[in-house]
């Protein structure tokens, strides 16, 4: 903790983890997540390798990190928006075009991530999944809400609509380029058109 003397301000000691993070997306989606070193890492933050395993325990946990921060923030994003008193096909279409938008701001965090996540720990790719796992499952019991209330269609599972739709936006980071004919909200909202127009009856 910094403290009075020793030249360094809270807003130093608290800002070295972002840019590591900053650094290592930047790497790894320049080289690759297997042929970026420790040390590249660091000297291109301006950090020294102790005060990086000071916050991270190894490279893995960088890349743990690039993708947890933007899944916890889609996942608050989410529970806000199915949290409200609008009909259950409004939340649904804000909350897939949401997930797009989100998704096409940390393009390159999204895209390092699916592309590297098989080098993590066994352990570290469990924890992934079942935070993963979470958010779709929150958002799956929109569809099946919809469902239960008759203003979606209910012979298409809830697991293979989630699924479908995933699939596409995970996709993303393949083709989406910021100086292409969309913005990343029009593309949301295409998005959840698609979806809701595949859901209603």
């Amino acid at each position: 903790m910094a403290g009075p003397g020793n030249g360094r301000s809270a807003e130093d000691h608290v800002s070295v983890p972002g840019r590591l993070l900053s650094v290592a997306t930047r790497l790894f989606a320049e080289r690759g997540f297997d042929r970026t070193s420790v040390q590249e890492i660091v000297e291109a933050a301006g950090v020294t390798k102790g005060a990086m395993y000071h916050y991270f325990d190894s490279k893995d946990d960088l890349l743990y990190e690039i993708y947890g921060r933007i899944l916890r923030e889609q996942t608050e994003r989410l529970e806000k928006l199915a949290a409200t008193e609008a009909p259950v096909g409004e939340r649904l279409a804000s909350a897939a075009s949401d997930v797009v938008v989100s998704s096409i701001a940390n393009l390159d965090d999204t895209k390092i991530f699916l592309q590297s996540m098989h080098q993590l720990n066994p352990e570290k790719q469990r924890a992934v999944r079942a935070e993963r796992r979470r958010y779709h499952e929150r958002f799956r019991a929109l569809v099946e809400e919809g469902q239960r209330a008759g203003e979606f269609r209910t012979e298409q599972p809830a697991d293979l609509v989630v699924d479908f739709f995933f699939g596409a936006v995970h996709h993303l980071g393949f083709w989406y380029s910021p100086q292409g004919a969309w913005s990343a909200q029009q593309v949301g909202d295409h998005f959840a058109d698609l979806l809701l127009n595949s859901l209603r009856p």
